[in-house]
């Protein structure tokens, strides 16, 4: 039996434990005491344990990320990475120097490109990649991943000619003249991606871990992840699980299941909440709209910046219902990708008319929901469903949405405060690859409303719905159990629940900017140390 005394931690009070705790007593991963260093030991007297020494360390409840990609955070350790990139020139050097160390024919592929932090806010085009190469095919994914570039080898190998018309789901940009441009939006980007090699198990296996030793080092305990679409199978995503635990990883994952793969989880007898304490079946993903930078969220008024276009569907209204009665006569919440306020109100409607009640313990998932308004709201509030939202979205989305939106959609836009003071929980994500998976810069975004750049006295954008470190921190902990039907087990530090604890070097309730400077100390999963900076 695993018997381990943690001692010589610091414990905020608005985690609600006892005055003078300073140490947590486990056994086979489940809290059963909380005390003094001394208490503790005089309970303990005669037994045989463990002790670990957190060094006046800061105590937290396990930091779990409701929303991301293991596997594309894994696969963007190895690709070319445009996070920090500020210009189209800096954007097409890294390229180049890829493209001179990558043999010809072979694949050159990138990701996190933003074009409006750019000066001037410009990104390449088609003719600029086929500058650089004609004998790579270059395939680049947008921070958002709902629009590409590509170069012309990558469309020739796709079979995408000038008479191709656009999928229904996505389209092809082009110019004045009507040639393509390099743009590849939505459902488009599949004919790309069948042409692309598929890596083999051991890269998939090796993308899994590495993403979940970063977590760990990140102070992670666990993540909420969709990653089907990478992995190709179920059995493929169980497997590899499976094996790495197998190898001594320990990190939690609850998966979602991508709506395509509702058939093969029907044959193989699985269901929402399936699993054990590292693996969980979670609700059936579905998207209901794409990104507002590249204006595919779906709005119900056109953009500001652009009337000519209210976004895109990716499922219209009738589709969206049947897929959501697919789901619920398997015995799955959905998962519902909904940034604009048109996908908002079909994803509602959907949710509305095939009530998940007597259908799972788990509550459907309304991922990102940026922008909404007080209808809108007022329904979320009497459904059976949490919100699951990306704080770290408004340092890299303002200013440049408030010109998307427009000024008469502000009210209710990244309105985090708003969805908690209605009563809807809130769970906290990074949507990683997409924004960085650090859980204290999403907690950072969440209090400030504004980047790490930007020092006080900035008031962050849209400041009144700033949330207080304490609703940040909730989100990533005792939100993120709500989100799988957890905070009996998870999310606090109390005696029965989980042993996972996220262990920092300073004292974040103190200031906002602690929050950028904490570094994680140790990580601990189920009563073992995932990971230790010592």
């Amino acid at each position: 039996m695993t018997q381990t005394l943690y001692i010589n931690g610091h414990f905020r009070p608005e985690l609600g434990l006892p005055a003078g705790t300073e140490a947590i007593y486990a056994e086979q991963g489940i809290i059963r005491a909380i005390g003094s260093h001394d208490e503790l030991k005089l309970q303990l007297s005669g037994q045989s344990y463990t002790t670990v020494d957190w060094d006046g360390g800061y105590v937290l409840p396990g930091l779990v990320d409701s929303h991301m990609h293991l596997s594309m955070h894994g696969m963007k350790l190895s690709m070319l990475d445009f996070s920090n990139v500020r210009s189209k020139q800096e954007m097409l050097e890294l390229i180049r120097q890829r493209v001179a160390i990558t043999p010809a024919g072979e694949w050159i592929m990138g990701l996190n490109w933003n074009e409006n932090v750019f000066t001037p806010a410009v990104p390449p085009l088609r003719s600029e990649l086929d500058d650089i190469t004609t004998e790579h095919p270059i395939y680049l994914t947008r921070t958002c991943f709902h629009a590409f570039l590509a170069n012309s080898e990558a469309f020739r190998r796709a079979g995408i000619v000038a008479t191709t018309p656009d999928p229904p789901s996505g389209s092809f940009g082009r110019d004045a003249a009507g040639e393509f441009n390099g743009w590849v939006y939505e459902e488009a980007n599949q004919a790309f991606v069948r042409v692309q090699p598929e890596p083999d198990y051991a890269t998939k296996k090796d993308a899994i871990r590495r993403a979940c030793q970063d977590a760990l080092r990140l102070g992670l305990t666990g993540a909420h992840t969709e990653d089907l679409r990478f992995l190709g199978n179920i059995d493929t995503m169980l497997r590899i699980h499976r094996e790495l635990h197998e190898e001594g990883l320990r990190f939690r994952s609850h998966q979602l299941i991508y709506y395509t793969h509702l058939d093969e989880a029907e044959s193989l007898k699985l269901r929402a909440g399936d699993g054990d304490e590292w693996l969980r079946i979670g609700a059936a993903k579905i998207f209901s709209d794409g990104a507002i930078g590249g204006r595919t969220a779906l709005l119900r008024q056109p953009y500001a910046d652009d009337p000519s276009t209210f976004g895109m569907a990716i499922h219209d209204e009738a589709c969206l219902g049947e897929l959501t009665a697919r789901a619920r006569s398997l015995g799955f919440p959905i998962a519902v990708h909904a940034i604009g306020d048109g996908a908002a109100q079909m994803t509602i409607t959907a949710m509305e008319n095939h009530p998940l009640t007597g259908i799972s313990h788990l509550p459907d998932r309304f991922i990102h929901a940026q922008v909404l308004d007080r209808e809108l709201v007022e329904r979320m509030k009497h459904l059976p469903l949490i919100a699951d939202i990306q704080p770290r979205f408004v340092a890299s989305d303002f200013p440049w949405v408030l010109d998307r939106v427009g000024p008469e959609r502000t009210e209710y836009l990244y309105a985090w405060k708003k969805l908690l003071q209605a009563g809807i929980v809130c769970a906290g994500g990074s949507d990683a690859p997409i924004e960085p998976l650090d859980p204290l810069l999403g907690m950072h975004a969440a209090v400030t409303r504004r980047r790490p750049d930007q020092s006080e006295p900035v008031a962050g954008y849209l400041p009144d719905e700033r949330l207080s470190i304490t609703e940040a921190i909730n989100l990533f902990t005792a939100g993120s159990a709500a989100a799988v039907s957890e905070q009996q087990t998870r999310g606090r530090i109390a005696v029965g629940k989980a042993a996972d604890f996220t262990v920092l070097d300073r004292d974040v309730y103190t200031e906002s900017e602690q929050l950028l400077s904490a570094k994680v100390r140790m990580t601990v999963v189920n009563g073992e140390t995932a990971y230790t900076s010592v």
